[in-house]
């Protein structure tokens, strides 16, 4: 935890092919010495990050440290927030009854997330608020077709979710 005792969260987003998985692969692969929880969100009915993940968390649980993977079926940024406050509950709830150490988190959005009201939960719910502190928002940039994502024009009303992911970013890494 950081010097504020709370747990830092960083959020992973980036359009679809940006290289979020691979990124979150290096995470639970390297040798850090770190305990960091990871909610993975896969949109759809066949989690496809999950297998990539699986190698990396067996590789992790066999060394001893403790990995969390969540697969969440749905957007964090609409429907399924409500599964994102019960996980963090979830998660606040351990490391206070001492069950579980955390560094850090690290939340993947899909690749068609919007960060804006993923960052929210973290300032409007107070359980939240007081376990973990957003420490920025990460958006991997796919350097070879982002211009075409950016360029995108989305009917009215809808948001581009693109710029959305960039616009939000606190840091950008180019792929």
């Amino acid at each position: 935890p950081s010097l504020s005792g709370r747990v830092p969260i960083t959020v992973l987003t980036g359009f679809l092919g940006s290289g979020k998985t691979t990124l979150l692969n290096h995470i639970l692969c390297a040798t850090h010495g770190r305990k960091i929880a990871i909610i993975e969100n896969e949109y759809g009915e066949v989690a496809i990050d999950d297998a990539l993940l699986k190698k990396a968390e067996n590789e992790r649980v066999a060394s001893g440290d403790e990995e969390i993977i969540e697969v969440l079926n749905g957007c964090v940024c609409c429907s399924v927030r409500s599964d994102l406050i019960a996980i963090l509950h979830k998660l606040a709830a351990r490391a206070a009854a001492g069950t579980l150490v955390l560094d850090a988190v690290v939340l993947e959005t899909t690749g068609m997330a919007n960060p804006t009201p993923v960052a929210q939960t973290f300032l409007l719910d107070e359980t939240i608020r007081g376990a973990f502190r957003l420490d920025g928002i990460v958006t991997l940039v796919d350097a070879k077709h982002i211009e075409m994502h950016l360029d995108d024009v989305k009917p009215e009303g809808i948001v581009n979710e693109a710029a959305a992911q960039v616009g939000f970013a606190d840091r950008l890494l180019l792929n």
